[in-house]
């Protein structure tokens, strides 16, 4: 792990915020490729992307702070400089930015499935790296394990993982499992597709990935659902499921 990229005296450039960048470009210079491709107004879809990324840190933050008993206890906690820095919840970023990319593109016109699905395997190639960033961080980890893979976190500077005790390389699962998701989606989105097909798999792939990788998932906060699925995991059986009814729906009649 590497928490910091660059360090000179007490200034340094933290390994996870650079590659959060790298993600961001990645995702945003696809999403422009295939919406060019697919005959959409290049300038809009880079804007939403931008916009969708704004959005998306807040409502990470927003998950985090609402969920999380330590801000319950410590709400001056809130406006400190570590919960700036801090990543959040994945999604609570995701339901943000949907729902602003929703009102977004109802503004500007844009047809709101063929929009979603050239978005599609740049939120995996994103979610990815993103996840390789977790793991430079020392964040995100996973429980503890003795299998031949485990990693073990050494450097005083991770970002909640102990330190000394063999873990689940949970990060690494879903980076891994988010790229694979990126290919099949992009060779899918370059051939002929029904509007909607390729945003439905990413939710049922994505989602699957994420409820499986909740099991070897290690968690500071408490379960607020109780029971033997996580929170995260509900949420994932939810996009999952809204991505088979997508996937399902009828064609419209052509009359």
């Amino acid at each position: 792990m590497l928490p910091k990229l660059i360090q000179i005296g007490s200034f340094y450039v933290p390994t996870y915020g650079v590659l959060v960048a790298v993600a961001f470009l990645t995702a945003l210079s696809i999403a422009g490729k295939l919406g060019r491709d697919q005959g959409l107004n290049r300038d809009a879809i880079m804007n939403l992307g931008i916009y969708c990324a704004l959005a998306g840190i807040v409502g990470a933050k927003v998950f985090m702070i609402v969920l999380d008993p330590y801000y319950r206890n410590n709400p001056a906690q809130v406006f400190t400089l570590s919960t700036l820095q801090s990543a959040g919840i994945w999604y609570g970023g995701f339901i943000a930015a949907l729902v602003f990319a929703f009102v977004y593109m109802r503004k500007h016109h844009l047809p709101f499935l063929k929009t979603s699905d050239v978005f599609a395997p740049g939120l995996a190639i994103g979610h990815a790296i993103g996840r390789i960033g977790c793991f430079a961080a020392g964040c995100c980890y996973g429980r503890r394990t003795h299998v031949p893979w485990a990693v073990i976190f050494t450097n005083p500077d991770a970002n909640g993982a102990p330190l000394g005790v063999p873990l689940h390389p949970t990060q690494l699962y879903e980076a891994g499992l988010e790229t694979l998701i990126c290919i099949v989606l992009y060779q899918l989105a370059k051939r002929q597709h029904r509007d909607g097909s390729i945003i439905a798999l990413y939710l049922i792939l994505s989602g699957i990935a994420r409820f499986f990788v909740e099991f070897v998932r290690a968690h500071d906060e408490a379960n607020p659902l109780g029971g033997a699925l996580t929170l995260e995991q509900w949420i994932s059986i939810a996009i999952c499921l809204v991505g088979l009814v997508m996937l399902m729906r009828k064609r419209p009649a052509v009359a």
